[in-house]
């Protein structure tokens, strides 16, 4: 259908009170597999890369990748860089063609996180790339991001930080982490709602990988309008890739366990987007 930004998905599901699935690729495989989910349950999807992704491969070939299966797709796909970790990082995506842009500078001081973020903002906004910031620390850890410190968001600087920096949306901390959880996550459900009653731009989930669903779909009640999945479809990739070589330990075709590794996570990225609620949502966009 498109290759869009992340604002215009973004907008809809703030409107219309469903939230974005957005989902963390580390290969083709599971480009094509979020894709392939998105499209069977006709619903928008960002994916994401982070930046020990973007090590990996470079912003070029992910762009390609996501660009090509977005072309074909018929629902809407927007491609984001996740936890963007420099103003340089952030203008090489830019440059790159990528779709939505994050800055992280929530381990800075209050009065950095705000001057990094509006550098980037003010340098997206001339070609309509809506950047994504965070305020307040999300626990545990992702790839190269590691968080022993985490902070909750305080609604009255989040206004501040809104109005200061003019990004199109904001990652709250309410007790979500990445990685994965030892126990179940105690979420402050009454600052996200004093923070969505006192904040106008769509707001962001974190680390909801092994938050219950019920709970995610008490945060998008109260404002959540981009939901964050990474950990799970990694597991679920490997689960794949481990499933078939211990049922074939003899295979040495790449495609052969790469198919099986997509169906593992198209699986959980169709019951992710469920748990958003934005199936069926794609022409909204």
């Amino acid at each position: 259908m498109a290759f869009v930004t992340s604002e215009q998905m973004m907008a809809a599901a703030d409107r219309n009170g469903y939230a974005i699935g957005a989902f963390n690729v580390e290969n083709m495989e599971m480009v094509m597999a979020v894709v392939r989910a998105a499209e069977e349950l006709h619903a928008p999807a960002i994916l994401q890369t982070t930046p020990s992704t973007v090590k990996y491969a470079g912003l070029p070939l992910y762009y390609a990748n996501v660009k090509a299966a977005a072309e074909r797709a018929g629902v809407p796909i927007a491609l984001h860089l996740d936890h963007g970790s420099s103003f340089e990082l952030a203008m090489q995506a830019l440059r790159t063609g990528y779709t939505s842009i994050m800055i992280d500078g929530s381990k800075e001081q209050f009065e950095d996180n705000i001057a990094v973020t509006k550098r980037v903002a003010d340098a997206c906004r001339p070609s309509g790339i809506p950047v994504e910031a965070e305020l307040g620390k999300v626990g545990g850890k992702e790839d190269d991001l590691d968080c022993n410190d985490p902070g909750y968001t305080d609604p009255d600087d989040a206004v501040r930080f809104v109005a200061e920096t003019g990004i199109t949306s904001l990652a709250v901390a309410i007790g979500t982490a990445h990685g994965i959880y030892k126990g179940e996550p105690k979420l402050d459900m009454e600052r996200l709602s004093e923070i969505r009653s006192r904040v106008s731009i769509p707001l962001v989930l974190h680390g909801a990988s092994g938050v219950p669903d019920e709970a995610v779909r008490e945060c998008i009640r109260r404002g959540i309008s981009k939901v964050n999945f990474a950990t799970e479809l990694r597991i679920a990739y490997s689960n794949g890739v481990k499933e078939f070589l211990q049922a074939n330990p003899s295979a040495f075709d790449p495609k052969k366990y790469g198919a099986v590794a997509m169906e593992h996570v198209t699986a959980l990225v169709k019951e992710k987007i469920l748990v958003c609620g934005s199936d069926g949502k794609a022409d909204m966009v």
